[in-house]
């Protein structure tokens, strides 16, 4: 089982490494990293390309989520742990989404891969988080704030599903698997600390798409 965690991490690690915002963002021959926040996800796509380059960073952000996991899943669709693998290969995006080697370690704060990761790790997980997600950014347009109450409650949501019973493995894999959860949870917040700061401060840039220049 620790090879398979090893693997199913590295695996991730490299699918992360795929960043979607620097990506879009040389094809507008920009580079993210030096626009807006320095944030090479999808809210800063927003801010400095406009939202159809958000929707693209964010849709290719959950994308190499989604198959990474799917693909460790049917590597180890024989195991009795499969829900703990993938969230395992969703560390290793998350991981190589925010830390990219070949970019300094400099990448995005991992909020898309963690909506991929409330997706797969059960659909009915999914509505809370996005509903306390869409409520905070609409009547407050901080999406940092909805970024770390879609954490908190991806936490909390998949301790109540286990415990529910809703993975279907044995005690300790469980524990562990919110262990991970609550691992990436807490890097969430970690990277949204400038945010956090600038929250408390009431300090905080509300999120705009760039206006088109006429």
């Amino acid at each position: 089982m620790v090879l398979e965690r090893v693997i199913c991490l590295v695996v991730g690690y490299v699918f992360g490494l795929f960043q979607t915002g620097y990506i879009v963002g040389k094809l507008n021959h920009i580079d993210i990293r030096k626009q807006g926040s320095g944030n090479a996800g999808s809210t800063n796509a927003v801010r400095v390309m406009g939202w159809k380059a958000g929707a693209a960073t964010f849709a290719g952000d959950v994308l190499k989520c989604i198959v990474a996991v799917l693909l460790m899943r049917f590597l180890y669709r024989d195991s009795g742990c499969g829900p703990l693998l993938g969230i395992y290969t969703g560390m290793g995006v998350t991981l190589g989404h925010n830390f990219p080697f070949y970019l300094k370690f400099k990448g995005g704060k991992g909020m898309a891969v963690m909506g991929a990761l409330v997706l797969l790790t059960s659909p009915c997980l999914v509505p809370i988080p996005l509903c306390a997600f869409l409520i905070a950014v609409i009547f407050t347009r901080y999406v940092s704030l909805g970024s770390l109450l879609a954490a908190a409650l991806y936490f909390l949501e998949t301790v109540f599903y286990g415990c529910m019973g809703g993975f279907g493995m044995a005690w300790h894999y469980e524990v562990e698997l919110y262990i991970l959860v609550g691992l990436i949870a807490v890097l969430a917040w970690a990277r949204h600390k400038e945010n956090i700061k600038r929250l408390l401060a009431g300090t905080e840039n509300p999120v705009r798409a760039k206006k088109k220049e006429t």
